[in-house]
């Protein structure tokens, strides 16, 4: 198996996080977005979107980091992903969640106080960053309440959920997520970053 993509990116990060949680081999090949290889003939193979991440197990390719997940938790058996039908619609829920509103919630301060200093674009834009972090606190809201009443996002324990929604977290101070300010959504993080394959998936990060 192997993972095509870009070091800084939750969609990337929270791959490399379960795969190391299932213990299951993946190579990885880095995908310079500022280099523009995302849009070369030989990537766009694999995702005619022209984006990462990008994976590929013998004959098997596959987009969408959440898709990818799932493709994961099918490899062996594990407890990422229940097995009765009411709990993977909780654990779809959040999936779901994650692509609609929570990348909202975090891709505004992403993009302003890190990716574009790596890409060379510039300092980071006051307003936006204003409106930036008043969605972030939006998002961030609907998972402190959750997580005030129980340990994990899925009501049955830890899932592919919390890996998906933990990823961009990792960045949280260099992005300037107001991450303080939500008591139960920081100590939920803080035990997933404790988790061994979180911490061993960790890649290393490029210079803004």
């Amino acid at each position: 198996m192997k993972l095509h993509g870009f070091p800084p990116s939750p969609n990337n990060r929270k791959v490399l996080a379960v795969a190391a949680q299932l213990d299951l081999p993946l190579e990885v090949e880095w995908v310079s977005l500022v280099k523009g290889e995302q849009r070369s003939a030989a990537f766009l193979e694999l995702n005619p979107n022209g984006r990462t991440p990008a994976f590929t197990d013998g004959e098997v390719t596959l987009w969408e980091s959440n898709a990818i997940l799932h493709y994961l938790v099918t490899r062996k058996p594990n407890d990422l992903w229940p097995d009765n039908g009411t709990d993977q619609a909780d654990v779809l829920r959040w999936l779901y969640w994650e692509q609609s509103e929570w990348r909202k919630g975090f891709g505004g301060l992403y993009w302003e106080n890190m990716l574009k200093r790596i890409f060379g674009l510039g300092e980071p834009d006051p307003a936006a960053v204003d409106t930036a972090t008043t969605e972030f606190r939006r998002c961030a809201t609907v998972l402190e309440k959750t997580l005030s009443r129980q340990p994990w996002l899925a009501h049955y324990g830890l899932s592919l959920a919390d890996f998906a929604i933990a990823a961009p977290l990792d960045n949280a101070a260099r992005c300037k997520l107001p991450l303080a300010e939500f008591p139960h959504l920081a100590d939920w993080y803080h035990r997933i970053a404790a988790l061994p394959a979180w911490q061993s998936s960790l890649p290393e990060q490029p210079a803004a």
